[in-house]
This record gives C-alpha cells, structure tokens and sequence, in this order.
C-alpha cells in the first residue's frame, strides 16, 4: 500500500485545538501507511533551552502561527478517504520514534496534581539520547525512553466547534495514555467525513498520571497504518495491545472518569463473551487493572487493562 510522510510545518500543524472546519493537509486511502512527524515547545520553552539545538521548522512555526487557546503542535490533519460519521479509525501504531536530542518537563504553579504546593514554575531540559534511547535529567539519572504521542485524534462534530487540545474526549485526543506505544493499536469514532486524523505532543517518556503537567515533551516520528471499522458506531476510543484490551474514559472528577471506564470494559466483555454483566463486573476485580491515564487535563483520564486471554476464555465459554 502506499505510504506517505507529513512534515511539521506552518502550512501542516495547528497549534492548540481541534476543529471539524480544518483543511486537511493531506489525503490518504484506508490502509495506507503514514509517518507523522511532530515538533513540541513553545518560544519560552525553545528559548530556555541551553545546550541543545531546535529545528528549524519549530522556529518557522513559532515565527507564522500562535497557540490558540491550547499548548499543543499538532502534525495534520488527514483526510482518510471514505471514512463516514458512525465509522471508526482503526489506527495501527507500526512505529513510534524519537527525533530530537532534547526533551523538556515544566511545573506551573496552580496546574497539576499539586497545584498549591509548588509556587515556583520550573523547566527542565533533558537530553536525548536517540541511539541508546535514553533519556538524561539534570541532576544525573538516566531513563529508559518509552516513546509515544500524547495527543492523537480525529475532528470532533462540526457542531462542537474549535476545541482546547488540552482536554481530551470522544474523539481522543490529550489521552496521555502511555500504554499507545508501537505495537498496540487505537480505535477512534468518526464524526466528519475523511475523519481528519491528527497527532502530536510527542513524549520520551510519561508516567501514568503526568502529575507535575507535562511529561518529557519532545518531537517524535510516527508511522501509522489506518483503516476504517464501517458503522462502529463507539463512543469513546479504546486500545488494544498484544495482552490487552484498553478501554478510556475522561471525567472533570477522577471517580466518575473510572467508573465510566469501568461501565465500559464492562459492556465490551459482555459483547465480546458470553458472560452476563455481573459476571464481567466480577471479572473486571478479578483479573483487570484500573489506572489512572492522567490527572492534568481538566478531564481527568482513567483506563481500564483487560486480558485478552480471558476474553477469548469468555468467548469460547458454553
């Protein structure tokens, strides 16, 4: 199949929202294969940077466009042809790489998990090491990278308007779900035609919650092959990976994000076994990890990790 790359540029990100009425930037069939290349960091971030070099199309960026009202560049967006509202995006993750020798975390006083107990903002450059793929601190550690982009979506509804990247939802988006490296695979609702596929705030590494705000936020390259789930017709995005079954809620309050995950993997063990509910409900304490995704984002993210060992046990169950 044919394969495409999407560089970031001024004429090829938009910086901070998400909207149904953007062009997009290129036109791909259903299984196409396509490398999504990314750029992170505002002006203050690149110019707080001491020892290490920025692209050049970051500065293009930065010199052309302006956030609004989010933080985060994103590559895109692509028009996958025939994708119809109902459908699905079925999004395979081939490849997740990291581009950049530099990664930076931020802590904002009144943001994050903590937002009253640190009142001084802070930056933090880090040093990536793209061969070893690692990933140096300022005080001497040195990290294993576990690349993968924070931010991957389809348009939400027309009638939805222009959205903050910030907060997550229907259509993906600021998942932050560290699980969606390469190898797993991501199913995302459609609600405009073409589906309007975007991705960025590349990460080098997160840890479930990105408590202090940010991960380490660095450019990425990504290949995708996407496809298209006719009539799908889901409500939230889910994941899956060689083990599991990954199912996503968001929520302003993080009992009702997990519950509406939970409500979740639920339903699709009941659809995709012959277990009644409560006996998937008893499943879900027996065998499936509840995480919290983030707690950052305004909507607060929790998934749910279902073996796919015991769906097919469930399945195949008389």
């Amino acid at each position: 199949m044919p394969h495409h790359d999407v560089f970031p540029t001024p004429d090829t990100v938009h910086w901070g929202h998400l909207d149904a009425r953007r062009r997009p930037v290129i036109e791909i069939d259903p299984g196409d294969t396509v490398t999504i290349h990314s750029v992170s960091g505002s002006p203050s971030e690149a110019s707080r940077n001491p020892t290490h070099s920025i692209r050049p199309e970051l500065q293009a960026i930065h010199e052309a466009l302006a956030p609004s009202p989010g933080p985060h560049i994103l590559t895109g967006p692509i028009h996958v042809r025939g994708a119809l509202p109902g459908d699905a995006l079925r999004v395979e993750i081939l490849d997740v790489r990291l581009r950049d020798d530099w990664g930076f975390n931020i802590v904002r006083s009144g943001k994050g998990a903590l937002p009253h107990d640190f009142t001084q903002d802070e930056t933090l450059h880090l040093t990536i090491d793209r061969e070893a793929s690692t990933i140096a601190t300022p005080w001497g550690m040195v990290m294993p990278a576990r690349p993968f982009f924070g931010i991957m979506a389809t348009a939400p509804k027309p009638e939805d308007g222009c959205l903050t990247s910030i907060i997550p939802g229907y259509f993906g988006g600021n998942m932050d779900n560290r699980e969606l490296i390469a190898g797993s695979i991501l199913y995302l609702p459609v609600s405009v035609e073409g589906a309007l596929f975007s991705a960025g705030d590349g990460h080098a590494s997160q840890g479930d919650g990105e408590v202090c705000l940010t991960a380490v936020e660095t450019g990425l390259s990504g290949t995708f092959k996407i496809d298209i789930i006719r009539g799908a017709k889901l409500a939230m995005p889910y994941a899956e990976t060689a083990d599991h079954l990954i199912v996503m809620a968001f929520d302003e309050d993080l009992q009702q994000a997990a519950q509406a995950a939970l409500r979740f993997a639920i339903e699709m063990i009941v659809e995709r076994t012959h277990l009644t509910s409560v006996q998937a409900y008893s499943l879900c304490s027996m065998a499936a990890d509840v995480r919290i995704t983030q707690i950052v984002n305004v909507k607060k993210g929790a998934h749910v990790m279902i073996p796919k060992a015991l769906i097919v046990q469930g399945a195949n169950k008389v």
